[in-house]
């Protein structure tokens, strides 16, 4: 059980140094879903199954849906996908 709570907790903390490092949005909103899944697997191993489901309802859940909504408004996922395709356009003429 160890092993597992330390292999959380390192996945913990990567996923908050990535979410400061990554640059697009997308992958950051991601990113921090996966960060708070995590926390609700560790408040599960806490024995705090009130704040488990919270987090999880709360934090990857709703949360994660206003950022996509807010991504989706400022066409953040739009934009990214250009340059995306721009990007493979290039590869494929290149």
């Amino acid at each position: 059980m160890k092993v597992f709570e330390i292999v959380l907790l390192a996945g913990l903390i990567l996923c908050a140094i990535a979410c400061n490092i990554t640059k697009k949005l997308l992958p950051a909103v991601v990113i921090f879903m996966s960060y708070s899944m995590i926390m609700s697997i560790i408040w599960m191993i806490l024995q705090s199954p009130d704040l488990a489901i919270t987090e999880a309802a709360v934090g990857a859940g709703i949360t994660s849906i206003l950022f996509f909504v807010t991504l989706k408004k400022i066409n953040g996922i739009d934009e990214e996908q250009e340059k995306n395709k721009e990007a493979e356009d290039e590869q494929d003429q290149g």
